[in-house]
């Protein structure tokens, strides 16, 4: 205990490193750049005091900038914490968070997620049968990670409690089929920010390419989320688990314990004071109907929106023109339309079978909101870490770190390899993209000599961005979708990440063999992928026993 006291005042007092720092920003600030991101993620791990950790990494970030520890802290108040907020796309996701819990509030009240569950348990009778039919939830919920989450998360909860699947396990299914499924999806809401870097990476090379076309190409070799989803189901329907996961299903099934003792939860049950009055008759259409609104309504949205902004012209009924209007699209506007509008629906669904009154279904949508409260902070406090990374120059430094004069068949591995670490440290996939896809695609282009759009050496690396990119986005504890993983499946935030870290770094490492092959050896992709999925295999056979 003693050990560890020492150890978090030690990493409590590195941001006075800072103070011997010189540079003017960006990489100038060299190795100490890493602090923010390194710190704030030992000591959550350490104290598992998430809030405390985040807000001693933007500190720590800001006394590098500043210097003066006094005006560092008044900054990390007034400039970056108030300046993560006031951004409209933040802003927006907060609204959104609040309101998908202030329906699942109206839902719970009326019996609907219960009914759900009860349904659901018909056909899934198992917590193997339970835990695939979650997987194929959040592969039906394809267009957007955030909505993913936060739909399939609190929907399943109920069952998979009642067949004692672990909250990790939960956290991890719903993780696991958040960003990944997002970023293989060729309609999504990540699409245009995507295809707008591919293009840009092309033009400033002087090539005319189809950027979507080479992110269609890019789609096999984006070896991560394939494999990652790969060790979802491979898991699920074979009832197996390894390492720390292993261990906590072992628990929730042998003694019932969903949340091991201790465990903080990263949001109240939201169920928790909302139970369903007595005597009402459960239906599931209470649950069904609202969150079927908030999916129709937000990919409609994403559509209309995303046409609003697209050129004059635009076919919006062609797949091109759908396409385009989804990567054009603001996401987190329509994601507000769209929970809004299911609240609303809930809550008018409510009183028509008068089982609550207005009174009643405000109280219930405010009390839904509350319990995630504490997810607003951290995400606030996680955005605030990522600004401050990237205002000392992280990611700049580790993408410096690596020599351009490398062979060119194991650029792949190592732009995978940088995405990696840069999305980790950051806990951004976005920013990761756009730091290293501008370097990565010259790079690679230069030891090609045919068509840099056609190549598939730059095809690869410009996968293994995307792909590294959202290995950090998946499972590093400062991420937005692994807060709200941890938040939507009511897990401790610590324990879904301790316990998927193994399951990622699996899917890191079979894509990194994925990379050294097509890379070096020049094995054609649909072979790697076969190899790949042979490997994650062998991975559950001989390492993955049966909780029970």
């Amino acid at each position: 205990m003693k050990k560890k006291v020492y150890l978090v005042l030690l990493l409590s007092f590195l941001p006075a490193a800072a103070l011997f720092a010189e540079g003017d920003g960006g990489s100038a600030y060299g190795w100490i750049s890493l602090i923010p991101p390194l710190l704030a993620i030992a000591l959550a791990f350490i104290t598992r005091q998430v809030i405390l950790s985040l807000f001693l990494g933007v500190f720590s970030g800001a006394i590098i900038i500043y210097g003066n520890p006094f005006i560092a802290f008044l900054r990390t108040l007034d400039t970056h914490l108030v300046g993560s907020l006031a951004d409209g796309w933040n802003a927006a996701i907060i609204i959104f968070t609040l309101s998908i819990g202030g329906m699942i509030g109206i839902v719970n009240k009326m019996g609907g997620t219960k009914a759900i569950a009860e349904a659901l348990a018909k056909k899934a009778k198992t917590a193997r049968s339970a835990q695939v039919v979650t997987a194929i939830m959040g592969v039906v919920v394809f267009f957007d990670d955030y909505a993913n989450t936060l739909i399939v998360g609190p929907t399943m909860r109920p069952l998979m409690d009642k067949m004692k699947v672990s909250r990790e396990k939960l956290a991890y299914i719903v993780d696991s089929t958040a960003a990944p499924v997002v970023g293989l999806a060729f309609i999504s809401t990540w699409v245009g920010y995507e295809i707008g870097l591919i293009g840009d990476a092309f033009a400033e090379l002087g090539v005319e390419a189809n950027a979507f076309g080479i992110f269609i190409k890019t789609i096999p070799y984006t070896f991560y989320n394939i494999f990652a989803l790969v060790l979802v189901f491979m898991l699920t329907i074979r009832g197996r688990d390894f390492g720390p996961m292993l261990k906590a299903e072992k628990r929730a099934r042998l003694t019932g314990q969903v949340l091991r003792d201790g465990a903080q939860p990263m949001a109240g049950d939201v169920t928790e004071g909302q139970e369903y009055k007595e005597g009402i008759t459960l239906r599931a259409s209470n649950a069904i109907v609202p969150i079927l609104t908030l999916i129709i309504v937000s990919f409609c949205g994403l559509w209309y929106n995303g046409y609003t902004y697209s050129d004059e012209g635009t076919l919006w009924y062609t797949f091109s023109g759908i396409q385009t209007c989804f990567g054009n699209a603001d996401a987190s506007v329509v994601l507000i339309w769209g929970a809004i509008t299911a609240a609303i629906v809930a809550g008018i669904m409510a009183m028509a079978q008068k089982i609550m009154s207005l009174g009643e279904v405000f109280d219930a949508f405010v009390n839904g909101s509350k319990s995630l409260l504490i997810t607003a902070i951290i995400l606030i406090l996680a955005w605030s870490l990522g600004g401050i990374a990237s205002d000392v120059g992280t990611a700049d430094f580790l993408v410096g770190a690596v020599s351009d004069t490398i062979p060119g068949g194991i650029i792949p591995i190592i732009v995978f390899l940088i995405s990696m670490l840069v999305a980790f440290s950051t806990g951004t996939s976005w920013g990761t993209m756009a730091i290293v896809i501008p370097l990565a695609v010259p790079l690679a282009a230069a030891y090609v000599k045919a068509d840099p759009a056609q190549a598939p050496l730059v095809i690869s690396s410009l996968s293994a961005v995307l792909s590294g990119s959202i290995f950090g986005d998946h499972c590093s504890p400062i991420s937005d979708t692994t807060i709200m993983s941890s938040m939507a499946s009511g897990s401790d935030h610590i324990d879904h990440v301790r316990t998927q870290v193994p399951y990622a770094l699996t899917g890191a490492a079979v894509a990194f063999i994925g990379y050294l092959l097509v890379g070096i050896a020049h094995v054609p992709v649909w072979i790697t992928l076969i190899i790949g999925v042979a490997l994650v295999w062998a991975v559950v056979q001989f390492f993955g026993k049966k909780p029970e």
